[in-house]
C-alpha cells in the first residue's frame, strides 16, 4: 500500500492488491504481493520544488570575501594599482585600431546576443525557470552596480576612486564608471541561469568577456580593478540569487531508479523506500530502497545524489575546521568519489573476511544522482533488537568482524546501533561503510573500537559491553582506545544520546538533594522554635550543634548515594581493572575550540572598538601631565581586593580555612583569569583550593555557589542604588531621571518575557533550582554563624568598592577638576562593565569590558582622551600586572597540594 502523499509519478497506473499473482519478501520477513508493472512505495512524499544549496552559499561568502580583499588592495596599496594601470596602457596602446574597433564591435554585439540565444535555447527545451532566475539575478546585479558607483562617487576614499576610474576619453573632466552597468547583470544572468556548466556555451562566455575587457581597457573607458569587481559583483549576486531562492531540485524520482535498474540487467518489480532510523546524522548517507525483481533474489539499493550529499554541510566543514586531520572526513565529495569509496569499502571489507553488504552493481541515474546496488541481506539493526536478544555471543560476533576490518587496516568511521545488522540466523553484518577508510592508522582504529565500546554500553551496560571486547580484542588493544574515549571522537548521534542521560541524571541528582533539604527543614525548624542558641545553657548549644551535623551529614550521604557515574567512566574503570597502567590522559582531538573561536571575534571586535577611541589621543603629553599619586592609590586598591576577595570566599565557608592562604589563591585567581572566562575559572579554582583545604567536595561547590549567589544580588542591588543616585545628580529633587525609569522598565518587561514564554520559564527554574539545591543547606549552616555571613557580605561590598575606587583613581590621574565625574557615576559605569565581562566567553572578559567601560565613562560625561587611557590603566592594574604574581602563587599553591 503506497504512502499517502508520495511524488505523483510513482503512484500512476499502480494496480489494487487483487491483480497481483506474484509474491516477494520484504525487508521484514513478510511476504507481499507484487505485480509485473513498476511501482514505487514509500518514495519522496512531495519534493520540493526547490533546494537551498550549501555550495552557492559558500562560493556567495567566498565572492565577498574576494570583493573585500579587492577593495583592500585599492585602499591600501594605491601605488601598485597605479603602476598596473599603466603598464596595461603602455602595452595595449600598440594595438592596432583596427583590431581595437573591430574587438569592440563583436563584444557590444555577442555580450547581448548570447544571453539571448541561451535563453530561446532553454525555453525551446522547457526550462523557463531558470531564465527566470537569470532574469532575477541580472535585475539585483544592476541594483548593485548602481549602489557602488554611488558610493565610489561619493563616499569611498580617493584610493579606490582612482583605482576604479580615470578621466573618460570623450570628457576629461567626467570619470568612466566604477563599475559596468551592462556587464555585471549580463555576468550575474550567465551564471544563474547555468551556462558555466555547459562546455560550448561556456566557452562563448569567456571569449565574449575577454573581447570585451579588451575593448575597454585600450579604449580608456575603465580599469582593470574595474573589471574584476564587475565579474565579481556579477557572480556574488548570482549565486545570492541562487541561494536565496533555492535551485531547481533535480533529485531523482523512484521511477528513475526503476528504469536505472534495467540499464544493468535487472528486471524490477516493486521498489519500497526504506526511512533512515537517523535522519539528522545519515542523511548525506544516501536513500535506501528495498526492490524485488521478476526473477531472482531482492536487492537493497542506495541512492546519493546530490542535493541529500550535501545534507550537514556545514556541520561537517566545521568538524574538519575544528579537529585535526585524522579525526575528520571530507566535508564534500562528489558523486563519483562517494560512488567510488563506497564501492571500494565494500569490496575490502568482503576481502578482509568481514560480513558485509556484497555489492553487486553500480551506475549513475543521470547527471546528479548515482545507485549502488547490494544483495538483499534483511535482519534488524542494534537500536531495534530487544534486550535479551542481545546475548553475549552477539556481542562477540560484533567484535569479531571489527577485529576482521582491523586486520586489513579498515576503519568503519561509524559504529552506530543502526550500521550493525543482525539477520535471520543471528549472524552480525556491518553496514554503511561509505564513511569508512582503507589504510587507516593506529588513532582511526583506536576510535572505531571507542565507539563500539561506547554502541555497546548504551545497549548493555559498560561491564558487558568491556567483557566481550576483551575476550575478542584483547586486553592490550581495549586499554589502548582510552585516550579515544572522549565526546569529540564519538559520532554524532551518540553524543546526542549522552547528553541526555547526561540531562537525566543531574535532574535525579538535584532530586535527591531537594528531598533530604525537604526532609532536613522540620527538624531544623522545631529546633529554631523550641531550641533557640540564644536561650539555650551550654550543654543544649552543644546538642543543637550535633543535630546540625548530623542533618549535614545526611544530605551529604543522600547526594554521594545519588551520583551516578557517567557511561564513558564506567568503560574506563571496566578497562583499568585489567589495565591499572593503561593510558587514561584523552588525545588531542580539537585543533581549534569553540571557546577559542568566540574568544578570538569578540576579541577583535572590542579590540575594534578600543582601537576608534585611541586612534584621536595624544598618549604623549597625557602621560607626562598623568598624577603618579592616584596612579599608586589605584595599584593600592587593586591590591587591597585580593584581601576583599578572600574574605567574600571564606565568609561562605564554615570550617577552619588559612586567610593568607586564601588571600594567596585570590592573586593565583588572576593567572586563571587569563586562561578561562572569568566566571567559569574563578569558580573552579576556589572550588578546588577548598576542597585540598579540607573542605568536603559537595560542601566546597556549596560555599561558592553560596558567595556567587549573594555577589549577584549584591551586585544587582548596587547597581540599582548607584544608578538610582546617578540618576538624581542632575535634577532638583530626588525623583530618578527618565533614562533611569526608563532602564527599569526594559528589565520588568525582559522579567515579564521569560516568566510568560514556557521554555524559557523552564530553563531558568531549572537553573535555579539547582543552584539552591546545594546552596541552601549550606546557607543554614552559615546563618548559625553570624560573624562568618558578616565576614562575607562586608567582603563582598569591599570588593566591589576596591575596584570602584580603583576606577576612580585612574580616571584622576588622568583627568583635572572640569573633567571630574561623581563616584556613584563611575560605581554605576564599573558594574555594568563587570557583569558584561562576566557574560562574555573571552578570558578575563577582555575587549568586551575595556569597550563597556570606555563607552560607559564617556556617557556620563568624560572626555575619551581621558576615559580610554583611565580604563587601559585601571585593566592594567587589575588584570595584566597580576598575571606574574597569579602565576607564582599558582605553582607555590599546586607544589604545597594547596591546588
Amino acid at each position: 500500500m503506497k504512502q499517502q502523499g508520495a511524488h505523483p509519478e510513482d503512484t500512476e497506473g499502480t494496480p489494487d492488491a487483487s491483480s497481483r499473482p506474484d509474491t516477494a519478501e520484504g525487508p521484514d520477513g513478510a511476504h507481499r504481493d507484487v505485480a509485473h508493472i513498476d511501482e514505487v512505495e514509500g518514495d519522496e512524499p512531495l519534493l520540493p520544488a526547490r533546494v537551498h544549496r550549501p555550495s552557492d552559499l559558500m562560493r556567495l561568502v567566498g565572492g565577498l570575501l574576494a570583493v573585500v580583499v579587492l577593495l583592500a588592495i585599492a585602499a591600501f596599496a594605491h601605488g601598485t594599482t597605479s603602476g598596473l594601470e599603466q603598464d596595461i596602457n603602455k602595452g595595449t596602446g600598440q594595438a592596432p585600431d583596427l583590431l581595437i574597433k573591430i574587438a569592440g564591435l563583436a563584444s557590444s554585439i555577442a555580450i547581448l546576443l548570447v544571453p539571448v540565444a541561451f535563453a530561446i535555447e532553454r525555453l525551446i527545451k522547457r526550462d523557463g525557470l531558470r531564465i527566470a532566475d537569470g532574469v532575477l539575478a541580472a535585475v539585483l546585479a544592476h541594483g548593485v552596480t548602481l549602489a557602488t558607483d554611488l558610493w565610489v562617487a561619493r563616499a569611498a576614499p580617493d584610493s579606490i576612486q582612482d583605482a576604479l576610474t580615470q578621466p573618460s576619453p570623450g570628457d576629461i573632466h567626467a570619470l568612466t564608471d566604477p563599475v559596468h552597468g551592462y556587464l555585471a547583470p549580463v555576468i550575474a544572468y550567465m551564471t544563474a541561469v547555468g551556462m558555466s556548466r555547459r562546455p560550448r556555451w561556456r566557452a562563448v562566455l569567456w571569449v565574449v568577456l575577454l573581447l570585451d575587457a579588451f575593448s575597454m581597457l585600450v579604449t580608456g573607458y575603465t580599469t582593470p580593478f574595474s573589471i574584476i569587481l564587475t565579474v565579481l559583483i556579477g557572480w556574488t549576486v548570482a549565486y545570492g540569487t541562487l541561494y536565496a531562492v533555492g535551485s531547481p531540485n533535480v533529485r531523482p524520482t523512484g521511477r528513475t531508479l526503476m528504469a536505472g535498474l534495467r540499464t544493468v540487467g535487472f528486471r524490477p518489480v516493486t521498489a519500497s523506500r526504506e526511512e533512515a532510523a537517523d535522519a539528522a546524522e545519515s542523511g548525506d548517507r544516501g536513500r535506501r530502497y528495498f526492490v524485488t525483481l521478476e526473477d531472482g533474489p531482492p536487492l537493497d539499493v542506495t541512492v546519493v545524489d546530490r542535493e541529500q550529499q550535501a545534507q550537514g554541510f556545514f556541520y561537517r566543514a566545521w568538524r574538519n575546521l575544528a579537529l585535526r586531520g585524522f579525526a575528520t572526513r571530507r566535508s564534500l565529495q562528489s558523486l563519483r568519489q562517494a560512488l567510488e569509496q563506497e564501492a571500494l569499502l565494500a569490496y575490502a571489507a568482503i576481502a578482509a573476511g568481514a560480513n558485509a553488504p556484497k555489492l553487486i552493481a553500480t551506475s549513475e541515474l543521470g547527471p546528479d544522482a548515482v545507485m549502488l546496488v547490494y544483495e538483499h541481506t534483511g535482519g534488524h539493526t542494534l537500536d531495534s533488537l530487544a534486550d535479551e536478544e542481545i546475548t553475549d555471543a552477539l556481542l562477540r560476533d560484533t567484535w569479531h568482524q571489527v577485529k576482521a576490518l582491523q586486520s586489513r587496516r579498515i576503519a568503519h568511521r561509524r559504529l552506530v546501533g543502526d550500521a550493525i545488522l543482525v539477520d535471520r540466523s543471528g549472524t552480525v553484518i556491518l553496514t554503511d561503510l561509505r564513511g569508512g577508510e582503507i589504510a587507516a592508522g593506529d588513532l582511526l582504529l583506536r576510535m572505531d573500537v571507542s565507539q563500539l565500546l561506547v554502541t555497546l554500553g548504551l545497549r548493555v551496560g559498560a561491564e558487558r559491553a568491556v567483557a566481550s571486547a576483551l575476550s575478542v580484542l584483547g586486553p592490550d588493544a581495549v586499554a589502548d582506545c582510552l585516550p579515544m574515549l572522549q565526546p569529540i571522537a564519538l559520532s554524532r548521534s551518540t553524543r546526542a544520546t549522552l547528553r541526555r542521560l547526561a540531562r537525566e541524571r543531574a535532574e535525579r541528582e538535584r532530586e535527591a538533594v531537594l528531598e533530604a533539604s525537604r526532609h532536613s527543614r522540620p527538624a531544623r525548624a522545631h529546633d529554631a522554635d523550641d531550641s533557640h542558641p540564644a536561650v539555650l545553657d551550654k550543654a543544649g548549644k552543644k546538642a543543637v550543634r550535633a543535630e546540625q551535623r548530623a542533618e549535614k551529614r545526611a544530605i551529604d550521604e543522600a547526594i554521594e548515594e545519588a551520583r551516578e557515574e557517567d557511561l564513558l567512566s564506567q568503560i574506563r574503570h571496566e578497562v583499568l581493572r585489567i589495565r591499572p597502567q593503561a593510558p587514561v590522559e584523552p588525545a588531542r582531538l580539537e585543533r581549534v575550540r569553540p571557546r577559542t573561536l568566540i574568544s578570538l571575534i569578540a576579541g577583535a571586535i572590542g579590540a575594534y572598538f578600543l582601537l576608534t577611541q585611541l586612534t584621536h589621543i595624544e598618549f604623549g603629553p597625557l602621560i607626562s601631565n598623568a598624577e603618579w599619586g592616584w596612579v599608586a592609590a589605584a595599584m593600592l586598591f587593586s591590591a587591597l581586593s585580593y584581601v576583599a576577595a578572600a574574605m567574600a570566599l571564606l565568609g561562605f565557608v564554615p570550617e577552619r580555612v588559612p586567610f593568607l592562604r586564601t588571600v594567596a589563591a585570590q592573586v593565583a585567581g588572576s593567572f586563571v583569569k587569563i586562561v578561562a572566562p572569568a566566571a567559569v575559572g574563578g569558580v573552579a579554582l576556589n572550588t578546588r583550593f577548598l576542597q585540598r583545604a579540607g573542605v568536603r567536595p559537595g560542601l566546597a561547590v556549596a560555599s561558592v555557589g553560596a558567595s556567587q549567589l549573594f555577589g549577584l544580588g549584591c551586585h544587582i542591588l548596587m547597581l540599582l542604588a548607584f544608578g538610582y543616585l546617578t540618576g538624581t545628580e542632575k535634577t532638583p529633587s530626588l525623583s530618578p531621571s527618565r533614562t533611569v525609569i526608563g532602564g527599569l522598565l526594559t528589565v520588568a518587561v525582559l522579567v515579564l518575557v521569560v516568566t510568560s514564554v514556557p521554555f524559557l520559564r523552564k530553563f531558568v527554574v531549572t537553573r535555579v533550582r539547582s543552584l539552591f539545591a546545594g546552596v541552601v543547606p549550606r546557607m543554614l549552616d552559615v546563618l548559625q554563624r553570624p560573624q562568618k555571613l558578616i565576614t562575607g557580605i562586608g567582603g563582598m561590598l569591599l570588593l566591589t568598592a576596591c575596584f570602584v575606587m580603583c576606577l576612580d583613581a585612574s580616571v584622576r590621574a588622568f583627568g583635572d577638576e572640569s573633567t571630574s565625574v561623581s563616584i556613584a557615576s563611575v560605581a554605576v559605569v564599573f558594574l555594568a562593565g563587570n557583569a558584561l565581562g562576566s557574560a562574555a566567553p573571552t578570558p578575563g572578559g577582555v575587549g568586551a569590558v575595556e569597550a563597556t567601560l570606555t563607552v560607559g565613562l564617556i556617557a556620563v560625561g568624560l572626555p575619551s582622551e581621558v576615559a580610554a587611557p583611565a580604563v587601559l590603566l585601571f585593566r592594567l592594574l587589575t588584570l595584566w600586572l597580576p598575571v606574574l604574581p597569579g602565576w607564582l602563587a599558582f605553582n607555590h599553591l599546586t607544589r604545597k597540594a594547596a591546588l
